[in-house]
């Protein structure tokens, strides 16, 4: 019988916590403002942002970094090696 007692002290006690908690905050002016006219939410929401192309010199580096592999396996020469990192480095 004890034990129900105490939980409904508990609750009651939680009631009315909050009850303060939440005039507390109205008196306060903590409780948000809503406007009757909601003309901000007629607008469709804002187009994701594009998704960000690998940066030039990443592509490039790959790059340089899979023709000297070719070139260390013997697939490329000196020269095809060099002519190839030229081109891509744009000199």
């Amino acid at each position: 019988m004890g034990m129900v007692r105490r939980r409904t002290r508990r609750r009651t006690m939680m009631v009315a916590g909050g009850m303060a908690y939440a005039a507390g905050r109205a008196r306060a002016g903590d409780e948000p403002q809503y406007e009757e006219d909601e003309q901000e939410y007629d607008a469709p929401p804002p187009a994701p942002p594009a998704p960000a192309a690998a940066a030039p010199a990443d592509d490039a580096t790959s790059e340089i970094e899979r023709l000297a592999s070719l070139h260390d396996s013997g697939a490329l020469s000196d020269d095809e090696f060099t002519a190839a990192k030229a081109k891509i480095l744009g000199i």
